[in-house]
């Protein structure tokens, strides 16, 4: 007989997972009698204070010029959280924060959005995560210093498994790369026992490549090219896999079959691996979605929730993107793969920083709710170009009718 899930699990924690750092913990209030969870998706990553700095000139070697700097609420997993929550989903998230002002700023925050607090743990001693970005006068990068080690450090498996309970009722779970390997390999341990999808945010090439030993619990992930490329290499000790930008192509149908020819070998072996679905980014040539064919990404449809947000978007989905798109399209066998693109919605761009947070969290929002994958991704494609359209991280002007409207 096979051994029960909670017991294989309490396996986990008592061999696996090491204790919590030794720090006073400052916001910490898990439930004592977690019996009864609501399913909520659960978020988790780092929270992060952006430090955004944009010059009204030029900028000047060795000297300061005159602009406009302001902190904003930042880190992938959080950002991904708040989007899904202005999507009317709400996310439980997991993550760490200093008792400093960047720590207190970003709880202030989460507390005026309605978001519940409980699995952020706060401590002393520690730094909260904060990136200093510096912009060009078009809103691109120039520079940026990132100082995230508190999650490295207290993100760990122990705090993690006191919410097992939140993580086995959910319809998903979302992993940020910023968490550690072992953390990241116990989230996941805890999610497949349930039967929870996971959801693996790359975040950078060198962070992305923390999916080699976990890639078979992966349900999806959301790599660009680059990342895509280093989650295959570190994946596959023999055959290395490469991507190189094609230059100046006004033609957009060849600059996208040209990115598909050079990235499908990777696609391929990473979906023969066992990730189920994978929705790659291209920037300004849209997404393409690859599965396997009559994959089902949310295995519990009772866990979902359809909010209003949810159900308009249903409503007015339906006429440009018929649901079930995946099995009414591919008919020829069981292991054939299906490769999809969207287009990206022309935008006027204000900033860049977000837009993937916010792609992803449109999906995610979109899945909770009942959408099928392809109307879900249609969805993070429009939050994506309302992200980019926005000085914030994440827009606080989405609605139903204006993301239906981008995507007709």
């Amino acid at each position: 007989m096979a051994e029960p899930a909670n017991r294989r699990i309490e396996a986990v924690r008592r061999h696996l997972l090491p204790p919590l750092p030794p720090s006073p913990l400052l916001h910490s209030n898990p439930s004592s009698s977690p019996a009864v969870v609501d399913p909520s998706p659960v978020v988790i990553g780092g929270m992060v204070l952006d430090i955004h700095a944009k010059p009204s000139v030029p900028p000047l070697p060795g000297t300061t010029v005159p602009g406009m700097v302001k902190y904003v609420s930042g880190g992938v997993a959080r950002n991904i959280a708040e989007c899904m929550s202005k999507l009317g989903t709400q996310p439980f998230m997991i993550s760490v924060v200093g008792n400093d002002m960047a720590g207190d700023l970003l709880l202030k925050y989460w507390r005026s959005a309605g978001l519940c607090t409980e699995g952020i743990l706060q401590v002393n001693d520690v730094s909260t995560p904060v990136v200093s970005n510096v912009f060009d006068g078009t809103g691109e990068l120039i520079a940026g210093v990132a100082s995230v080690g508190a999650v490295e450090k207290f993100l760990v498996p122990s705090w993690i498994y006191r919410f097992h309970h939140h993580i086995s009722n959910a319809p998903l779970i979302l992993l940020d790369a910023n968490l550690p390997p072992d953390s990241l390999a116990a989230a996941c341990m805890m999610a497949y026992e349930s039967g929870v999808p996971v959801f693996f945010e790359p975040v950078s090439v060198v962070k992305s490549r923390r999916i080699a030993p976990i890639a078979k619990y992966i349900t999806c992930t959301s790599p660009n090219e680059i990342e895509l490329v280093a989650m295959a290499n570190s994946l596959s000790p023999s055959v290395k896999y490469n991507f190189e930008k094609m230059e100046h192509c006004k033609d957009k149908a060849k600059a996208v079959e040209y990115v598909f020819e050079m990235l499908s070998p990777a696609i391929f072996f990473l979906l023969e691996k066992g990730i189920k679905l994978l929705v790659v980014t291209l920037g300004s040539n849209g997404v393409f979605i690859c599965c396997k064919e009559h994959t089902n990404f949310m295995k519990d449809q009772r866990k979902c929730k359809q909010t209003p947000f949810s159900r308009q978007l249903v409503e007015k989905l339906d006429v440009c993107f018929p649901s079930n798109n995946p099995i009414n399209l591919c008919r020829e066998s069981s292991s054939r793969t299906c490769v999809f693109h969207l287009p990206a919605i022309s935008a006027s761009v204000i900033s860049l920083t977000g837009a993937g947070d916010c792609l992803v969290g449109g999906v995610l929002s979109a899945l909770c709710g009942g959408l099928d994958i392809i109307q879900s991704v249609a969805v993070g494609v429009a939050v994506a170009k309302a992200s980019v359209e926005s000085e914030a991280n994440i827009p606080d002007n989405i609605s139903a009718t204006s993301v239906a409207g981008m995507l007709q």
